[in-house]
């Protein structure tokens, strides 16, 4: 299995390992209330980002599987985040055994179709290294992430509330053409 964390390119984006030296950017992301308005709603402090970049190094380590950061090429620069984790939530049978899906943007960066190209790439890495079923939690307000993973072959399995908050759970089974 996998222990280091692999690069994807695509046309405009690098899928990569995040750097010490991209933690100023990352945790910049993570204090923007935007980013999280639909991410349990609190921006995290700089302690908060730094443990969730160092959770983020340490899964690809335990799994073989993780999140990317997300970097334009054209100069760069950090702009989000797209990959797979365990959340290990507690929300049932039906989803905590599976890897989840997740993807955050700067705001600056939404509506160009860079989520689109990372989530797409980072879905494509998974099918052929580890194939099998996936799971996204989504805020249940949060549409635009809802057809982020409608396109990727999500369905919908069930709603449900967690951490105070109305979200969708969803599931796939394999790459759209698959199932």
């Amino acid at each position: 299995m996998i222990r280091s964390t692999p690069m994807i390119n695509t046309s405009r984006l690098t899928l990569c390992a995040m750097r010490p030296e991209d933690f100023n950017r990352f945790a910049e992301i993570w204090r923007n209330p935007e980013v999280v308005r639909h991410i349990g709603g609190t921006p995290k402090t700089r302690g908060e980002a730094w443990d969730s970049f160092l959770r983020n190094a340490g899964h690809w380590q335990m799994t073989g599987f993780g999140q990317w950061g997300v970097v334009l090429q054209s100069n760069r620069t950090l702009i989000g985040q797209a990959g797979f984790f365990y959340g290990n939530r507690a929300l049932g049978e039906d989803f905590d055994g599976f890897p989840e899906a997740g993807w955050v943007l700067d705001p600056d960066m939404q509506g160009q179709g860079y989520g689109r190209e990372a989530a797409q790439a980072a879905h494509d890495w998974f099918d052929r290294v580890i194939p099998g079923p996936l799971v996204a939690l989504i805020e249940s307000s949060h549409t635009a992430s809802q057809r982020l993973a409608e396109g990727l072959g999500y369905e919908l399995i069930r709603e449900a509330e967690y951490q105070d908050a109305q979200v969708h759970l969803f599931r796939r089974n394999g790459p759209p053409a698959r199932r």
